[in-house]
């Protein structure tokens, strides 16, 4: 069973696990290393661990990124900007039907990802070709979602925060509207997605929490002993763990789940 380090690689942060050899490598240090594309430039981003065998394939971490490796990266940047804008026009003259997000070669120059988003599939052999000949270079047409595509460009959220998917969400789970429902939140779509339009992932993060609380809680509509009398639960409050009762003729009040539950274990 291989020892290796988790890295992740391109603007898209794929993760991959590599070979550390015998670098001493600590977490978020950037690196060179090999993969089955080419030379690539990754971060570490998991420390060493011992992992079955696997069909994907392993890198070999070649060193630390040095101040000439950085150089370089500089350079792949602007030529970067320029194989984009080649990119663009012959899109926009062949009349594709997809949305070019980013476009990236790999460290050693030997092949470059083009991502994009498109609603349908495309036949790109004829573009790859041309842009292959121009940019004398292998190309790589790459799909992705728009959740993908806001992880990779990046943004502020309503939150007023970077993007999650952005600084630290490393995968995109599932997220539902029922998720919302679980929560009590407004079900205005509009208000419950982000700007890449899909439901926003931090969603998922406190639903768990709400599920464990809410099955120690009455549920609405449920009739309890309050210390004011028998009373209709209206609202809950998960957070607070507290409940709105109606004890008659429109008499709100608000007690705590404690109050509540101890009431009517006496009335048991």
């Amino acid at each position: 069973m291989p020892i290796v380090i988790g890295v992740v690689l391109r603007k898209v942060k794929d993760k991959i696990y590599a070979d550390a050899g015998h670098s001493d490598l600590e977490l978020n240090d950037e690196i060179i290393l090999k993969t089955e594309y080419g030379v690539e430039v990754g971060t570490v981003c998991e420390k060493e661990k011992v992992i079955q065998e696997s069909k994907d394939s392993i890198g070999k971490v070649l060193r630390k990124i040095t101040e000439e490796d950085k150089k370089r990266l500089a350079e792949n940047e602007r030529k970067n900007l320029r194989a984009k804008n080649i990119i663009l026009q012959k899109v926009d003259k062949s009349k594709i039907g997809m949305k070019l997000i980013c476009v990236q070669y790999i460290f050693d120059r030997s092949k470059m990802f083009v991502y994009y988003v498109s609603e349908t599939r495309i036949d790109f052999r004829e573009l790859v070709k041309d842009l292959g000949r121009v940019l004398r270079t292998r190309i790589q047409m790459v799909q992705i979602g728009v959740r993908d595509e806001s992880k990779m460009v990046g943004g502020i959220g309503v939150c007023g925060h970077v993007f999650c998917c952005r600084t630290f969400l490393k995968d995109f789970n599932s997220i539902t509207i029922d998720m919302a429902k679980e929560q009590d939140l407004s079900l205005n779509i509009a208000k419950l997605s982000g700007l890449c339009g899909r439901l926003m992932c931090c969603i998922s993060y406190e639903n768990d929490v709400y599920i464990a609380v809410k099955k120690g809680l009455p549920e609405i509509g449920t009739t309890v002993l309050t210390p004011e009398g028998r009373a209709k639960i209206t609202a809950i409050d998960c957070v607070k763990e507290k409940v709105t009762v109606d004890l008659g003729d429109k008499s709100f009040k608000v007690f705590t789940v404690k109050q509540i539950n101890e009431r009517n274990k006496k009335g048991k």
